[in-house]
């Protein structure tokens, strides 16, 4: 596995982290006797960041986190959480007041005095551009609430509003084979102002994992199922935006490729994840997973194989055929 330090929070984290959001809700049901046997085999591998929030299970992932850290004094692992999902996406709640509830709660859910780190979790645009918010947010840190502070954005244009912040330390964005807009801008900026870069739906939502076809099917309560069309938040944290169909097309491309040019024994999901992690900029990856096997397989994807200029050619073009006139204006 290999290792970077996590922006302005001074925090040596693995390339490869772990995204928790499965391990509340949203993904189909996971018990916590699972959910522990994921959290094993991601740090057994060399994992040392889990990324939750207090919305995950309405703070179940927080809670199991908080469980297992707590069972592993000592393990080195960073938490990272997020807040403001669980109250009307409006600017008038993204205050003090709220700031220091919500943190509070996920002390408590997490078993700690001091949070690692504390995003704000995809807020409306004005928030990012609100002196007061971020105030805010140093306030918690000289009250000792929280270590560090970023945001988790949906849009560049929000990555760039954050990372202008002098007090940010990390910015959380959509970053995989199919969603490779920051790239342009977001990278740069976030390395040359030492911001950490956590990128978040690494495998499209399974997508490019190149398992799934037109007759794949998910649970009813799987984001998956329900939020194709963006009915319960940002379509593009579901297959990335992508359309269904789309999505099979390219990641069959996708599969292909990582047979001809990487080898057979590698699978889609680790080539798309050594992908992002290998992006200049990047801090961090973090897929999920809902079985220890899956963990273990993700991360795989840190260690030291290069995936050649071959291979990001080839990734480049299928996005620029067959994604990029269909997502890239929009995020």
């Amino acid at each position: 596995m290999e290792y970077r330090v996590l922006g302005r929070t001074g925090r040596l984290v693995s390339v490869v982290g772990l995204g928790t959001w499965q391990l509340g809700a949203d993904w189909g049901d996971v018990d916590e006797k699972d959910a522990t046997a994921v959290l094993d085999a991601a740090a057994e591998a060399g994992v040392t960041f889990f990324d939750t929030a207090d919305v995950y299970g309405d703070g179940r992932s927080e809670q199991i986190i908080g469980r297992y850290v707590a069972d592993n004094a000592g393990s080195g692992l960073t938490v990272a959480t997020k807040m403001g999902r669980r109250v009307d996406q409006t600017p008038e709640n993204y205050v003090l007041e709220n700031f220091r509830a919500w943190t509070d709660r996920s002390r408590k859910n997490l078993g700690t005095e001091r949070l690692d780190l504390v995003q704000l979790h995809c807020p409306p645009s004005e928030v990012v551009a609100s002196d007061e918010v971020f105030d805010a947010l140093d306030t918690l840190v000289d009250e000792g609430a929280i270590a560090a502070y970023g945001v988790s954005v949906e849009t560049c244009d929000q990555a760039l509003a954050a990372i202008a912040r002098p007090g940010t330390a990390t910015v959380q964005i959509i970053l995989n084979a199919f969603r490779r807009k920051p790239l342009e801008a977001v990278l740069p900026a976030a390395s040359a102002a030492g911001v950490g870069i956590i990128a978040r739906v690494p495998l499209a939502s399974g997508m490019l994992s190149g398992r799934y076809d037109s007759s794949t099917t998910f649970a009813e309560n799987d984001h998956r199922s329900y939020n194709r069309e963006g009915q319960a938040f940002d379509v593009g944290e579901t297959f990335s935006g992508v359309p269904f169909e789309l999505g099979l097309k390219a990641a069959g491309e996708f599969t292909e490729l990582v047979g001809q040019v990487v080898g057979d024994d590698v699978t889609p999901a680790e080539a798309a994840i050594a992908w992002v992690w290998q992006q200049p900029g990047v801090s961090t990856v973090i897929p999920g997973a809902r079985s220890a096997e899956q963990a273990r397989a993700n991360a795989s994807a840190g260690g030291d194989r290069l995936l050649g200029a071959r291979f990001a050619d080839g990734a480049r073009d299928i996005y620029d055929r067959l994604l990029r006139e269909e997502i890239h204006h929009r995020w």
